[in-house]
């Protein structure tokens, strides 16, 4: 896709994972005063305590969770923050259950860490196989992580299922990473975090961010909230590896915290979006895919084109169409994955080149 580009050819890029919005001009504002006021030198690793003490209570009043600043440190992306908690908890032999489809970064996470991953299929549906993940269950088992609202398929799991998994973790004393950095990303349901349910407060590790919610993808600022002994090995970590998140950056996710930043436009956008691109691709009679619930993303399986999902992409490709295929997310190679995190216009434009891709199989 890059190659095309830098030919000039005009690719619409349905493949990106991030908001294509601008950050809210209060953040960008913030992040400013606090440059041009000299806030731009050391902070304390774990992050400086004004925003530790505001996403903790965030965490308590929107999340449920009992945590205080002392349980959050501040890193530079979220996707850090998952990696510090892989790299604390999972040693060489353990095994991580992740349910599939899920984010490859995830398996990358726990074989570096020496882990073996245990992938678990879910059911029709996406929705989470409970049978499949207590039959993969061993001695060996030291994580659960979970994505919800899930890349790639923007399901939203809901009370009942989360609440299995902590029934679980509490019975085998196994720790459950969760991953909700599109909670904010939301137009059915309710997001609920797996720690609020009763007796997950040492359990749990919740990882969160700013880079969806807010679109601020490229200043890599994350958090992570668990009992104060992980977080004491997450903050050896990060003193030890990236130092802190950027100083003036956590003033900006400071000001985004706040009530008055816009997040609501960018999530009606989203769905007004959502439900033109998934009309369209239910006209083509090729995709079949659950509507997602959160996120920005489908995931449809498009074995009746009579292509895997590898060789759909390429083909989209060659129409001036990116998209990702869906063996990256854990072996659904019958499925590729949409993004319609982009304009309304290039959404129609990308919509016109797939039908002229559909209409070419059916000749």
């Amino acid at each position: 896709m890059r190659e095309l580009q830098a030919r000039g050819v005009n690719i619409i890029q349905l493949d990106v994972g991030e908001p294509d919005f601008a950050t809210p001009g209060n953040v960008i504002n913030a992040a400013e005063r606090a440059m041009e006021t000299g806030f731009t030198h050391y902070t304390p690793s774990a992050g400086i305590p004004e925003l530790r003490e505001a996403v903790a209570e965030k965490l308590r009043i929107n999340n449920h969770l009992d945590v205080k600043k002392e349980n959050v440190v501040i890193t530079p992306g979220s996707k850090q923050a998952l990696f510090y908690a892989v790299m604390a908890l999972v040693d060489e032999g353990d095994e991580v259950i992740i349910p599939t489809p899920a984010w490859p970064s995830y398996m990358e996470m726990v074989t570096l860490a020496g882990g073996k991953v245990k992938e678990i299929p879910s059911s029709y549906g996406f929705q989470l196989d409970i049978e499949a993940l207590k039959s993969a269950l061993s001695d060996k088992t030291k994580m659960i992580i979970v994505n919800s609202p899930c890349n790639p398929t923007g399901y939203v799991a809901n009370e009942k299922e989360l609440k299995a998994i902590a029934d679980i973790a509490k019975e085998h004393s196994i720790y459950v990473l969760s991953d909700e950095i599109y909670e904010r990303l939301i137009y059915e349901g309710d997001h609920v975090s797996i720690g609020s349910f009763p007796g997950m407060d040492e359990l749990v590790i919740t990882v969160n961010g700013f880079s969806k919610a807010y679109a601020m993808t490229g200043w890599r600022l994350g958090y992570i909230a668990a009992c104060k002994t992980i977080i004491s090995a997450v903050t050896k970590l990060q003193q030890h590896s990236a130092s802190q998140a950027a100083s003036f950056v956590q003033k900006a996710g400071l000001e985004a915290l706040k009530p008055e930043t816009a997040v609501k436009p960018m999530v009606k956008e989203f769905k007004t979006r959502r439900n033109y691109i998934c009309n369209e691709l239910k006209k083509m009679k090729v995709f079949d895919f659950r509507v997602p619930a959160g996120a920005f993303y489908i995931f449809p399986d498009v074995s009746k084109t009579g292509m895997n999902g590898d060789k759909f992409c390429d083909l989209l490709l060659d129409k001036g169409v990116s998209t990702t295929p869906g063996e990256a997310f854990g072996g659904f190679g019958w499925n590729i994955r949409i993004s319609y995190a982009n304009s309304m216009e290039n959404l129609k434009e990308a919509v016109s080149r797939m039908e002229t891709v559909v209409e070419s199989l059916k000749a």
